[in-house]
């Protein structure tokens, strides 16, 4: 019942951040799943008491699963510890504590002296990844990093410098704005939006509940005025990081729709952090290499994912997928955990967290 309070929570994405994805099952006394609760921002209205409402009378005595910790504060919603203690709840499993300082621990202790049996720890795993840009949020207060990077068999990016290239298929491309609905933001550098004029938009064809913000890092105030970016930047959120001097063009992009930074854009903490107050829960970086050398460099790359097109270009003249300054021996290279790999048409993603990151 636990995995099914997963799959549950995870019908959110897209569609709760800042907040958790959070999902329940009642099952009554008797073993029958009396009740189940999705969490959704717009909705208000918790998993748990969704679920609940569900059950009515049948969930007195019964078994909460739920996918995180209930909260036992009073936010937008009254707590929905008491919730469950009011509904005669006897058992609440739930795998992890939620991170926010507001309720991690505090609920499952309001249910334990509420004379309730708390079980902690099953699918832990499961349930730490599915969370695992709202629990990078409140352990690193600052969003969740997944760095996306298309290549070649020989790690080229792209034919040239400055040779805007499609590397993936329809069905890699299909992946791609699959990792694009479930981030709040997506990230490139100044050259992939000179070279490849691309729109940087969530068309998975998924619900969302806020549009996916664009951001720019661009120091050089290189990015035209007329790019997809800047001239779409009053439908779809876009997000320039400058620490350019360029008032006349500045001024121009900002009325057209663009929010700037006034930051260092090789800053990338000064970057996150700015994200951070627009809460933004999650990046998707998507490019280009010095972009992914300076994440990599920094020790900022939560999650990393590569896609493989089964090609070779080979030559000098094509970008590698880093640059930046690299690894000085074999220790200081990023080593990938929990690598998963699968196969996108012709394809191949290979998905990790490097060591550093702890959820």
């Amino acid at each position: 019942m636990t995995r099914r309070a997963l799959a549950l929570a995870s019908k959110g994405v897209g569609l709760v951040s800042p907040n958790p994805l959070v999902g329940c099952v009642i099952v009554s006394a008797n073993g029958e799943v009396v009740g189940e609760g999705t969490y959704l921002y717009d909705g208000v209205t918790h998993a748990e008491v969704l679920a609940l409402e569900q059950a009515g009378e049948h969930a007195r005595g019964g078994t909460a699963y739920v996918s995180l910790e209930p909260h036992s504060h009073h936010g937008k919603t009254p707590p929905c510890t008491q919730a469950l203690i009011n509904a005669g709840i006897k058992r609440v499993v739930a795998p992890i504590e939620d991170p926010n300082p507001l309720v991690s621990g505090k609920g499952f202790q309001a249910l334990r002296d509420a004379g309730i049996e708390v079980s902690v720890g099953l699918c832990a795993d499961e349930a730490s990844k599915l969370n695992e840009k709202f629990i990078c949020w409140h352990k690193k207060s600052r969003p969740f990093v997944h760095l996306k990077m298309a290549m070649s068999l020989d790690g080229r990016i792209s034919m040239g410098s400055s040779v805007s290239t499609v590397l993936s298929s329809d069905a890699g491309m299909k992946r791609v704005q699959a990792f694009r609905h479930e981030h709040d933001a997506i990230l490139v550098g100044a050259n992939t939006v000179v070279v490849d004029d691309p729109s940087l938009t969530d068309r998975s064809g998924f619900d969302r509940r806020r549009k996916l913000v664009r951001v720019i890092l661009d120091n050089r105030l290189r990015t035209p005025l007329d790019a997809t970016v800047v001239k779409t930047a009053n439908e779809t959120p876009t997000i320039l990081v400058s620490n350019s001097t360029d008032q006349e063009k500045m001024k121009s992009m900002i009325e057209s729709g663009v929010d700037f930074v006034s930051a260092d854009a090789r800053d990338l903490s000064a970057v996150l952090q700015a994200l951070r107050e627009r809460e933004l829960q999650s990046v998707l970086v998507e490019g280009g290499s010095s972009v992914a050398g300076a994440f990599r460099d920094a020790g900022l790359i939560d999650k990393l994912t590569l896609m493989i097109s089964p090609r070779i270009v080979g030559g000098t003249e094509a970008p590698l997928a880093f640059t930046g300054n690299g690894a000085k021996s074999i220790e200081e290279a990023t080593t990938l955990d929990d690598i998963s790999i699968q196969r996108h048409g012709p394809d191949i993603e290979i998905t990790g967290y490097p060591k550093s990151f702890a959820r």
